[in-house]
């Protein structure tokens, strides 16, 4: 584990040196977002094939390279790696033109996903309530013989007067087997146990059971409502207030990178959330988020490991 760490700590520090920004060194990725250059450093100039030394080769790299630094620098420095990540936007243009229009709306929304609006405890009124909306509950860690934690029945209580307010929508609950000492329990099963008891119609739950990271209840989640529920154009999300934002994200960007077009694609419309007394979810988190799924789940799980306590769940893919 300590080597895989290593690993985002290096990539850290390299970007460290391709903004020529000082201080970074012995930091974790989620103390980065401190970090201030000075006018004179931000001025420097990006690293480019352009300005290498002359009869030096340029090597084009993967989209994979490219796309785990592009995120990478995001989450670290957030609006000072603006240039760098201007520039691999480029870089990736060069390689897949039509990647890179996917991922610039995706860095676009994730500049300003902290700005999204948080509607408390029900949606707004004015969605359809029809099958076309499909109210999605994020899931919450059990205990662990397998019982709910409170925030996971505060969500609950949540979702549960949104399924009333909107009658005729579709309901998904997300989340896979986090029981440490009982296999057989997931999220999205004692949630959906809750909700049935309450008198919500089974026959409007989706069950998600498989996931056990928020980039999985998207990938996951998706793929179920395009496979079995295509009728479906719009999402609400439920979740804790501070999980609404990556939430958006991470579902939104999994709808922009899968589908034939952005007019077709399934939209987050909106949201509603418990007001949790604590919790937060980093920018960096958010970029191991993205970077999971665009594909590279080791070193999104890399960033997880170094910036969360994770170690108590069951093993994490395979480890």
């Amino acid at each position: 584990m300590k080597s895989k760490r290593n690993r985002i700590i290096s990539v850290v520090l390299m970007l460290c040196l391709v903004f020529g920004l000082a201080g970074c060194k012995g930091q974790k990725t989620s103390d980065a977002e401190n970090v201030t250059p000075t006018p004179e450093k931000e001025q420097q100039a990006e690293p480019t094939p352009e300005n290498k030394e002359p009869g030096q080769p340029v090597t084009k790299r993967s989209k994979r390279s490219i796309i785990d630094e592009m995120l990478a620098a995001y989450g670290a420095f957030g609006d000072i790696s603006k240039n760098r990540v201007n520039t691999l936007l480029t870089e990736l243009k060069e390689i897949d033109a039509a990647d890179e229009e996917r991922w610039e709306r995706i860095i676009k929304l994730w500049q300003s996903i902290d700005e999204t609006p948080v509607n408390f405890d029900r949606l707004p009124d004015g969605l359809p309530d029809t099958d076309e909306l499909c109210l999605v509950a994020l899931g919450f860690q059990l205990d662990s013989d397998g019982g709910m934690l409170t925030e996971l029945k505060e969500r609950l209580k949540v979702l549960y007067k949104c399924a009333n307010q909107y009658p005729n929508a579709l309901i998904v609950c997300t989340g896979g087997g986090t029981a440490l000492n009982n296999p057989e329990a997931t999220e999205a099963g004692k949630m959906a146990e809750w909700l049935i008891a309450k008198g919500i119609a089974p026959e409007r739950i989706i069950i998600e059971d498989k996931s056990l990271t928020t980039a999985q209840n998207a990938i996951n989640t998706l793929a179920l409502l395009h496979e079995k529920h295509p009728q479906v154009k719009q999402l609400a999300i439920i979740s804790s207030d501070y999980h609404i934002p990556t939430g958006v994200l991470v579902f939104e960007a999994e709808a922009m990178l899968h589908s034939e077009s952005e007019e077709a694609r399934v939209k987050v419309v909106s949201n509603a959330a418990w007001k949790a007394p604590a919790g937060t979810l980093s920018r960096m988190f958010q970029a191991g988020a993205l970077i999971e799924i665009s594909g590279n789940i080791e070193t999104a799980f890399d960033i997880y490991y170094e910036n969360y306590d994770i170690h108590e769940l069951p093993p994490l893919d395979g480890r």
